[in-house]
């Protein structure tokens, strides 16, 4: 899957456009939804208002003898009020002085509809409408409610029992006429509301569910992409001969993932040409290295036997030819030397198996601590080994070659009187840890990641702590080179006082 990772958290491209395709489509449902609403809202409030004025002026013309539209038009539009003295209109008839019989409740007011009439602020007739077109008396506090109500011909909400109602009054000489009727848009708005509440989570649920399963079969394609790239992106191309298999399996030119994953084969081909060229150039690079080594190693001795030769001669020899023969020995040694080490690391590269006996790496240390006790007598040398044998399986000339290069390195680049503690443990079972350490200098810091590189120098063209022979810089090449052969690892840690090189083997 392909991630990113954004303020800390870690987010697949999966989700973040599942997410994103939610979020829009959540919020086309919501605007929908609130535009239907509102629509419909402001629809049936003007229908109920406009049935509510022509209820009340039914009212009013059954209650005064007035002809309808004395109050409202079928266009909504509101008449002047009767401005006379209140009396009765031709086939009016006083109001009736039994409550209850109906004669308030008129065609158009529903069940829970009310209407009454107030007389100079009194009230004369108050009732509710009920199933089956009876009427019945209107609660004191539902009369009061009503008598509070503007008597400007316009709709008014109004907090009646058992809930919100549409009221509007009109003014016919002394006398208020009121009609009433429950907020019927209200709660089918309101209805709505809740309806569309429930469709749009079921809706958002299950297009979360479809975006996942498209996104995720869009996105496959782009998954076997990052999965070669990681793939190629694990392997060692550093070193070793590398074969770049994977591929993106048919890649769709056609779609943009298609076309990564064309760019990314073509790169991977270039890449795999590239790898097999230096390849090819290392192995001609350590075939030459070997083949000169070890052509170099016969010259050398017979430099080195002729020198030793000319020295042991009886008749006498000039003293600068004594020198001259003296130094030609000793660089004909060192050399030597480094040609066995060149010889050494071209072996290790082209993978020649080692010997393979128990090596007893205690008595190993002893003795490599004490040759370089007597090489470096201005040192002071600490062993600090347990009382058991430590043994490993390897090369026991190899291993002997890393204890010696270590103990080198701590003598050639630290001042006389340096500490070399040399310890030896078992960290786990089934491990054996060497360590080297000493209270000198340290290691440049520029140099520490680069120290068991090939001809890697702490100090380039300067003397070291005092030895004037120039450091070939293979000593710690070797060692990781014969450490990784024994399936054991080498590490480094210095700061200025305290360099510690630790290497861990694979116990007997």
């Amino acid at each position: 899957m392909v991630v990113t990772r954004v303020s800390g958290r870690v987010r697949s491209l999966r989700a973040r456009l599942v997410i994103t395709v939610l979020l829009v489509f959540t919020v086309a449902c919501v605007a929908i939804g609130v535009t239907t609403t509102l629509s419909l809202d402001r629809y049936l409030s003007s229908r109920q208002d406009r049935e509510l004025v022509l209820a009340l002026d039914g009212f009013v013309s059954r209650q005064t003898g007035q002809p309808p539209g004395s109050v409202a038009d079928p266009s909504g539009d509101r008449t002047a009020p009767d401005a006379g003295s209140g009396a009765p209109g031709p086939g009016r008839s006083p109001l009736p002085a039994v409550p209850g019989d109906g004669f308030l409740i008129g065609p158009g007011q529903g069940p829970g509809s009310m209407a009454a009439v107030f007389d100079a602020g009194r009230v004369e007739r108050a009732e509710r409408a009920e199933r089956g077109g009876t009427g019945t008396s209107v609660a004191d506090t539902d009369v009061a409610a009503l008598q509070t109500v503007p008597a400007d011909g316009a709709p008014h909400d109004t907090a009646l029992s058992p809930g919100n109602y549409r009221a509007v009054a009109h003014v016919a000489g002394t006398r208020t006429y009121v009609v009433a009727q429950p907020d019927s848009a209200g709660e089918t708005v309101d209805r709505l509301l809740v309806t569309e509440v429930i469709v749009l989570g079921a809706a958002v649920v299950l297009a979360g569910l479809g975006a996942a399963v498209l996104v995720r079969r869009e996105l496959r394609p782009l998954e076997r992409v990052a999965g070669v790239a990681a793939g190629v992106g694990a392997l060692p191309l550093d070193r070793g001969e590398v074969h770049l298999a994977a591929r993106v399996p048919d890649p769709d030119p056609r779609t943009e993932v298609g076309q990564v994953g064309t760019a990314l084969n073509h790169m991977l081909d270039n890449v795999e040409g590239a790898l097999a060229a230096r390849q090819e150039s290392e192995t001609r690079l350590r075939r030459f290295v070997a083949d000169a080594s070890h052509e170099l190693r016969t010259p050398l001795a017979a430099i080195r036997g002729y020198a030793e030769l000319s020295r042991r001669e009886p008749d006498p020899v000039p003293a600068g030819t004594t020198h001259a023969l003296t130094r030609i020995t000793s660089q004909a040694e060192r050399m030597s030397t480094l040609v066995e080490d060149l010889l050494l690391l071209a072996r290790l590269d082209s993978g020649r198996p080692l010997e393979r006996t128990e090596v007893d790496l205690t008595r190993l240390v002893l003795d490599g601590v004490g040759d370089a006790h007597v090489a470096g007598p201005e040192h002071r040398w600490y062993p600090r080994l347990p009382d058991d044998p430590v043994t490993v399986t390897g090369d026991t000339h190899r291993l002997a070659q890393v204890v010696t290069n270590l103990l080198a390195n701590a003598r050639t680049h630290t001042p006389p009187g340096t500490s070399v503690t040399v310890g030896l443990d078992r960290p786990a079972p089934g491990r054996v840890r060497l360590r080297v350490g000493d209270d000198g200098p340290g290691i440049p810091p520029e140099v520490l990641p680069r120290v068991f590189e090939r001809f890697a120098r702490g100090a380039e063209g300067r003397s070291r702590a005092g030895n004037d022979t120039p450091s070939t810089g293979l000593g710690l090449a070797i060692v990781s080179a014969v450490v990784a052969a024994h399936d054991g690892t080498v590490s480094v840690d210095s700061e200025p006082g305290r360099t510690v090189f630790t290497v861990e083997l694979p116990g007997a």
